[in-house]
């Protein structure tokens, strides 16, 4: 295929060879139909072969062009493809953002279970100390001796009514047991609501104490008294003719596993509660024995 630089030489070929033949007819005016049979072939020549290389050089643009808009197809598909590989980096990289995320909170979730797991242990640790033992324990014992633990702490407060309005309480001949049944705390579940009683959890000194509020009467004391087992132990005990009044007592005691203690109400004496729970029933574990 002939370039367009060979084009143009043969064109310029061509002019000078036309230029010669004009400068011939001017000299030789007498051989005009033999210059003209020497050069008018190879004019019409050099037409020809422009043509030819034209229309290759048509050939070669569409060529060209066909090329250039396939390579701009390939580009607007890479292009795509970019697009796509980009939202998909984008879609990567949210999914690493939420499993970030969740990663922490599982780290946060066993570092929470770890700190609770060493507070038990150095609390174990620190009951097996209080009862002298030594930490070398296995699991079991180290679970009797958190269940001894839990046994010593004992306390709890009570009062008589439940209710709102205010109730009188005897008087009574034959003094009854007082059923505390508005429970105020009850840590260790050593005292029953239904029967007044307390019992004892494990082999200690403790601290009763009894609160009386009553109404002033010619004739009827108020007043309560405390009983370890069957024993008397305590009174709380006023009298007045007229208002209202209050007494209370208290006692520390050491009890064997079992032992009882409760409040009986006074011979021919009466108490009065109401919802700001005057007369009250406590006790609390001192230190076990």
């Amino acid at each position: 295929m002939k370039t367009p630089g060979a084009v143009l030489l043969l064109l310029w070929s061509g002019l000078v060879v036309v230029a010669g033949v004009g400068k011939d007819l001017h000299v030789k005016t007498a051989d005009t139909s033999y210059t003209q049979q020497i050069y008018q072939p190879d004019f019409h020549t050099v037409l020809r072969e422009m043509s030819v290389l034209m229309a290759e050089q048509r050939v070669e643009l569409r060529y060209t062009k066909a090329q250039i808009e396939a390579m701009e197809t390939r580009l607007r598909a890479s292009e795509n493809n970019a697009e796509i590989t980009e939202t998909r980096l984008r879609a990567s990289e949210n999914k690493a953002e939420t499993l970030e995320t969740r990663l922490r909170a599982s780290e946060k979730k066993a570092e929470a279970a770890i700190k609770e797991l060493k507070e038990k242990q150095e609390e174990q640790a620190a009951a097996v100390r209080a009862v002298g033992g030594s930490v070398n324990l296995t699991g079991s014992q180290v679970e009797e001796l958190r269940r001894e633990r839990e046994k010593s702490r004992v306390s709890f407060s009570a009062s008589l009514i439940t209710s709102s309005r205010g109730e009188n309480f005897g008087p009574y001949s034959k003094p009854p047991t007082l059923i505390y049944r508005h429970v105020i705390t009850n840590t260790g579940n050593a005292y029953n609501p239904n029967t007044g009683v307390f019992t004892a959890p494990v082999r200690g000194v403790y601290y009763f104490a009894v609160f009386v509020f009553g109404n002033g009467h010619a004739s009827t004391p108020s007043g309560v008294s405390l009983h370890k087992n069957e024993e008397h132990v305590v009174i709380a005990y006023s009298k007045q003719p007229s208002h209202v009044y209050s007494s209370s007592n208290g006692a520390s005691l050491l009890l064997e596993v079992g032992d009882v203690v409760y409040v009986k109400l006074w011979p021919n004496a009466w108490v009065l509660d109401s919802y700001n729970h005057h007369t009250t029933f406590s006790g609390h574990l001192l230190f076990p024995m």
